[in-house]
């Protein structure tokens, strides 16, 4: 598996959404450790102000103090971890680094190679999908005498030399190791994003990340990560990606890589041809599960794409670029997408058709990833809600078993879309608050709310609205699944009991700011 080459310091990052397949863990899952292999050790230019290379001159390490958000306490937030990365000077006064180094930071610092100096920062964009963010400095000044590092237009070649400097663990000052390019592809960064992907043999550890690596005197890209287990295997994300990125946030706004989310399979299989009585001429990729199954979609189920746009796919999927790489189809999209869609040649049913297929940056998911955003969560006597995240449901992958053997839908519903526009799936997210009320009921963590006094919930909206507008003697919840317990309480009691169970346990409001709109709408009686 990859893992980010995480900032030094930290301890856990969960905020990787992991392929499709491997769905959601751990919402994001930059907790593992990269590997530590030794690193092959370039000689570094003497330390004398005037001889500092361009490189080093524009390259800086980042202080970041993050707070994570806590999914089983919502109405918290983890406990402050300070970390470390590298970041590299860009265009437009502004610093470019990866995502995870300062993906939830409250506070952001960065230090010039070689400085003592360090200058508070802000974060001006942040995509954690494809593992990139922007920063602006308070006093710009610091720029004046460091010009943006130049950056390859052009992709690598394999085996040429590449040089990756940092602030890995292990030192406090500037590392630099060397390697080769290994390898190419587009593959999945964090779901629902793909992306072109550079693979070296330069060691990558903690502290790495955002740094630059640079082929002859140009960077090609940024270092975000390692495998683990594996010597000296690292990764870049290519400079086509950043300036993809840059381009996107022109505007002001990150709105995402456009994507197709059909389900293909490979064109490899004699009997599979012949079932589709193909010519043997015919390469190409099959659609096995179209994204969506409304009539009006122009992707069905056993249609073979031939081409994307004008370029011939092969029976892997697969699409040349030159003469010696070869890469997803899905590659092109970012390409050729035009007012959000892209132009695929089929053949269905022996004839050949062009279709435009719609694209989009985000898949519609009923488990959400809250992308550097803290969950919305609701206090209602000894329990609490919250809408089921990719980072909750990471967090009990050791507990999924059990969860399919009870038919939660935390488990059987993990990769669905929503069945309708705003459905959630509402969790108790922690153990009951000590309170007289609770008194012999089972601990409730995890269950997925189904109805309120025989009201079907839709959403943690829905749920506060249902609560806040009963007038019955009590409350019922029935929980989704097999067994379990459905806890019943006193309404007026809940009521009555909610403002001291917050002051016991030291919560400071019943709800977030959106919850608590809805429940102050009209009053609780």
């Amino acid at each position: 598996m990859v893992y980010p080459a995480r900032p030094a310091g930290a301890l856990t990052c969960a905020f990787r959404v992991a392929t499709l397949a491997a769905l959601l863990a751990t919402g994001r899952a930059f907790a593992a450790e990269t590997a530590t292999a030794p690193a092959k050790t370039a000689d570094a230019p003497a330390a004398d102000a005037k001889a500092t290379s361009p490189v080093e001159n524009a390259i800086v390490k980042i202080f970041s103090t993050m707070r994570g958000p806590d999914p089983y306490k919502p109405w918290t937030k983890q406990a402050p971890r300070e970390a470390t990365g590298t970041g590299i000077i860009i265009e437009g006064k502004r610093i470019l680094t990866n995502a995870h180094v300062v993906l939830y930071s409250s506070q952001v610092q960065v230090q010039a190679n070689q400085s003592g100096d360090k200058i508070s920062a802000n974060v001006e964009f942040i995509a954690p999908g494809i593992d990139l963010a922007v920063l602006k400095l308070e006093d710009e000044t610091f720029f004046d005498t460091r010009p943006p590092l130049p950056r390859a237009t052009m992709l690598p070649a394999v085996k040429d030399g590449v040089m990756v400097y940092g602030f890995p663990t292990g030192g406090t000052s500037l590392s630099i190791t060397k390697g080769i390019v290994s390898r190419i592809e587009f593959t999945s960064y964090n779901f629902p994003t793909s992306g072109l992907r550079i693979q070296i043999d330069a060691a990558i550890n903690p502290g790495n990340s955002g740094g630059p690596a640079l082929v002859g005197d140009k960077m090609i890209g940024l270092a975000f990560s390692g495998l683990r287990g594996a010597d000296n295997i690292g990764y870049i994300i290519p400079c086509e990606e950043v300036d993809l990125f840059l381009q996107d946030v022109a505007d002001g706004k990150y709105d995402g890589k456009p994507a197709m989310f059909d389900d293909l399979q490979t064109l490899e299989n004699p009997a599979l041809r012949a079932y589709l009585k193909l010519d043997k001429a015919i390469e190409g990729i099959v659609v096995h599960d179209p994204d969506t199954s409304d009539a009006t979609y122009p992707l069905k189920e056993w249609d073979v794409i031939t081409k994307i746009g004008h370029t011939k796919v092969d029976n892997e999927g697969m699409i040349k670029l030159g003469d010696n790489l070869r890469v997803k189809l899905r590659y092109l999209i970012q390409k050729i997408a035009k007012n959000g869609t892209v132009p695929l040649t089929l053949v269905r049913a022996g004839k050949e058709l062009t279709v435009q297929v719609p694209v989009a940056a985000n898949r519609p998911m009923l488990i959400t990833n809250i992308e550097n955003t803290y969950p919305s969560y609701f206090v209602y006597g000894p329990l609490v809600f919250s809408p089921a995240t990719s980072l909750f449901v990471g967090g009990l992958n050791n507990a999924m078993g059990a969860l399919s053997i009870s038919s939660s839908p935390l488990a059987l519903r993990r990769g669905d879309k929503p069945a309708f526009p705003g459905e959630e799936l509402v969790v108790v997210t922690s153990p009951f608050f000590p309170h007289k009320l609770s008194k012999g009921y089972s601990n409730p963590i995890s269950r997925v709310v189904e109805t309120v006094n025989g009201v079907k919930i839709k959403n943690l909206k829905h749920l506060v609205e249902t609560l806040r507008d009963s007038r019955d003697e009590f409350i019922v919840f029935e929980f989704a699944g097999r067994s379990g317990e459905s806890p019943v309480f006193p309404r007026k009691e809940v009521l009555a009991a909610t403002e001291d169970i917050l002051t016991d346990n030291g919560v400071r409001s019943q709800g977030s700011p959106d919850t608590l709109a809805v429940w102050n709408a009209k009053p609780a009686q």
